[in-house]
């Protein structure tokens, strides 16, 4: 699926899974991997299918946090920690997951906030969920900073939670788009059995998922009647699934705690798995020509592995090797044409390696940021920011500036998106489709600022 692009404010930053650690002062990040939500996409379509919803309606967005917890809000975002998928042991328990959180999605459970974060960036939409949550909780609008800086963490966990009577509503529903997937419900089972030791300890002890999802011995026994009751126990998913899941935990350790795979991965040579964590690993901790080599090994192994050519191009980029990083990416975009993200690498290192008289490079790197722009999914500041300085470059200072634009609205940042919207409105012609884009950005702005206003003199009220 894809590689780890790191989107914690991180503007033109190429990496595919920048990982940053988690500090006292930085909240959970959100990071954006094709590889693993490929393979997220691809175990669970037919669950989400069973479910009367299309995969591409559904936004699986990942987390970077040691904890278990998976939850939806503001619409059909699924968000998963990066701790809940290293902490599963196979495919099956992930798909129960995805199961329950659609059975949330589909009895309308979900802590909706949709005028909050429709204009949102990935990167910013996380925050925007809780910040928006302490608010309401709290009625301090001001404690939405604290809560996107990390803090604040019961206000958060309670407004992400569900009852207990929509926690069993929900696993009733996963048992039935698992009975119509005809996937086997031992994954579900076995992800709360995991979990139910911890109903016993104090609340600051257990994880976030059983703070979210209030568990009880009852939903644990109404799963286990459902197991046995299932005409498809005894299927088994695809084998390759299998090392799909070992390659994406493999994949994840490598990024966030690169220091340990050398004993959680005691012989690269053993797989494909502990060969990528070694690579990743090498890479996380600067040793460029050792995660180069083992990248080449794995190549060899898999040639047609867009993900080996990815992230073979990340660490060539961000080691300054720029020119060979296009080769490469130029290589994984071949080989998965429908990976955004890598249109989107691949085109920052079209730009960086563009020298002042080769606009070819430059108008090369426009047409892979215009075929990633039409994936719904990508909203990405990143991929205006790199539209910006490309146009920039050319100078096409119009165009610069309505993608100023809308990064600074993603971002936010509605003051700047005003003042690059309206550079931009004075320079297209009127009736263009672009003149109308900066107009329609003005007028948007000007709503939620009005509505902002509003919000701001009601709770003055006495």
């Amino acid at each position: 699926m894809k590689h780890f692009i790191l989107h914690i404010f991180l503007g033109l930053c190429l990496l595919t899974l920048l990982i940053a650690p988690l500090t006292a002062h930085a909240g959970p990040t959100v990071i954006r991997d094709v590889e693993i939500e490929n393979y997220i996409e691809k175990w669970t379509h037919d669950v989400v299918e069973a479910a009367g919803l299309q995969t591409e309606q559904i936004n699986f967005v990942l987390i970077q946090d040691p904890h278990i917890n998976a939850f939806v809000a503001g619409g059909p975002n699924i968000f998963i920690y990066t701790g809940l998928l290293e902490k599963s042991d196979n495919p099956d328990e992930i798909i129960g997951v995805v199961a329950h959180e659609l059975g949330h999605i589909r009895g309308g459970h979900l802590v909706r906030l949709r005028d909050s974060i429709e204009n949102a960036a990935y990167q910013s939409l996380f925050g925007t969920l809780l910040g928006a949550g302490a608010a309401i909780l709290t009625g301090e609008g001001q404690l939405g900073t604290a809560i996107a800086l990390g803090s604040q963490a019961t206000a958060q966990n309670n407004f992400l939670s569900f009852s207990r009577t929509q926690e069993a509503s929900a696993d009733q529903a996963a048992l039935s788009y698992l009975q119509g997937a005809e996937i086997n419900p031992h994954g579900l089972v076995t992800f709360m059995e995991k979990l139910e030791d911890q109903e016993l300890l104090p609340a600051s002890q257990q994880s976030e998922y059983i703070r979210t999802h209030p568990l009880t011995r009852d939903r644990i026994s109404a799963l286990e009647q459902g197991y046995k009751q299932s005409a498809y126990k005894q299927n088994a998913l695809p084998a390759q699934w299998n090392e799909d899941h070992r390659r994406m935990i493999a994949k994840i350790r490598g990024f966030i705690t690169p220091e340990q795979v050398s004993w959680q991965y005691p012989d690269k040579t053993a797989d494909i798995a502990s060969l990528y964590a070694h690579a990743i690993a090498a890479y996380r901790l600067n040793n460029v020509p050792q995660a180069i080599k083992d990248i080449d090994v794995l190549i060899g192994k898999e040639p047609d592995n867009p993900y080996f050519h990815e992230l073979k191009g990340q660490v060539e980029f961000e080691s300054g090797d720029i020119d060979a990083s296009v080769s490469s990416y130029e290589k994984a975009v071949t080989l998965l044409p429908s990976a955004s993200m890598f249109r989107v690498a691949y085109a920052h290192a079209l730009i960086e390696s563009a020298r002042n008289d080769q606009t070819d490079m430059l108008e090369k790197a426009l047409v892979e940021l215009k075929r990633a722009e039409t994936d719904t999914k990508n909203k990405s500041t990143r991929l205006h920011r790199l539209f910006a300085t490309a146009y920039g470059r050319l100078g096409d200072t119009a165009r610069a500036s309505l993608h100023l634009a809308e990064e600074s609205m993603l971002k936010g940042n509605h003051d700047l998106a005003r003042k690059n919207a309206q550079r931009a409105l004075e320079e297209f012609p009127s009736g263009s489709a672009e003149h109308l884009r900066a107009a329609d950005l003005i007028a948007y702005i000007d709503y939620k600022q009005a509505r902002a206003k509003e919000r701001e003199q009601n709770r003055k009220r006495p």
